[in-house]
């Protein structure tokens, strides 16, 4: 038996898209790990971001809901009426990029940050209420307050490259014994290579009106998913779809890379199967700790077969075609 979906999220079979994002918007609030720390949360907050990803997407829907979560990810052929030729899934397996790109802007936990896009300067709508304002006497303790995280997704692109993220927080300070708001920008210096789940820490940038010492802003480095490529450490891996005839009588592939060329892969006197793995030396991302060096690119094939063939053709093919 494969995953229920709709079992998942708690809705019916005939929920629609407004059902659907309150019951994820619903579940994910409840079991992320950052505020949930029972042991199965992150499991749930997981099965919760893929079944929405399924659900709210027409054709991804309409395939679950015919052939199940076998025929989702195992693949559906082009002649069973679904565009776009043999269709699979394969959830990305972030669920926190899910949450980042659902609530969009506007964190539900944390109303702190605003997000300046890097260096274009950017603006997006910054974030000013993210305490309650305390206008009574201040404690005498002086501990310091909790650390605040966001998490910072960046491409793959930049990864390869580094970046500079420019963010900007709003924060409570005190002068002249009065309680006031101010903007400041934090510069996020992201490294070439840097993995994901880097922290980069700001000491004591929180709000100063606690009588204790101001919180560290922390951003934690996460990977924005890629359409094309995914991360292994430092190597990148990419599938390229092809028909059986090429597959079987040889090509020329065409390979993408993160820094945008194409390499090629002569395949022309090579029979290219379905567990073939195709190496890249050097075209992965830079290492961490030692960023002269790189990973590399590996390139898995999507073998496209048929779904019918005539008389004929299966005639020649039992003819040609070894035992």
């Amino acid at each position: 038996m494969g995953k229920d979906y709709y079992k998942i999220l708690g809705i019916h079979k005939g929920a629609n898209d407004d059902e659907i994002k309150k019951a994820y918007r619903k579940l994910a609030l409840q079991f992320h790990p950052d505020k949930n720390k029972s042991p199965e949360a992150e499991e749930k907050f997981k099965e919760v971001a893929e079944a929405y990803e399924v659900l709210s997407d027409k054709k991804k829907r309409d395939i679950y809901d015919a052939y199940g979560e076998e025929g989702l990810k195992g693949g559906v052929p082009s002649g069973a009426g679904f565009d776009g030729g043999h269709f699979t899934y394969t959830f990305h397996g972030d669920p926190r990029a899910t949450f980042a790109q659902f609530f969009g802007n506007v964190d539900p936990f944390q109303d702190f940050f605003g997000f300046y896009g890097g260096e274009t300067g950017q603006q997006h709508d910054p974030f000013h209420h993210f305490f309650q304002m305390n206008t009574g006497q201040m404690p005498a303790s002086c501990q310091q307050d909790p650390s605040i995280e966001r998490e910072l997704y960046i491409p793959l692109e930049d990864i390869l490259t580094g970046c500079t993220k420019t963010m900007k927080i709003n924060r409570k300070v005190i002068r002249n014994n009065r309680i006031e708001r101010e903007d400041k920008m934090l510069t996020v210096n992201v490294k070439p290579g840097w993995k994901a789940g880097t922290k980069v820490t700001f000491p004591k940038e929180g709000d100063q009106d606690t009588g204790n010492v101001p919180a560290d802003i922390v951003f934690v480095i996460r990977d924005k998913p890629h359409r094309i490529f995914k991360r292994e450490g430092s190597d990148i891996r990419t599938t390229i779809k092809l028909s059986l005839r090429d597959a079987l009588t040889g090509c020329v592939v065409q390979v993408p890379t993160l820094s945008g060329k194409y390499l090629h892969l002569d395949y022309k006197k090579d029979i290219i199967s379905p567990d073939t793995v195709s190496k890249l030396n050097g075209e992965g991302l830079p290492f961490p700790k030692e960023p002269s060096r790189r990973g590399d690119l590996l390139v898995n094939y999507n073998i496209r077969f048929p779904t019918s063939l005539s008389v004929k053709t299966r005639k020649v093919l039992t003819e040609v075609l070894p035992s």
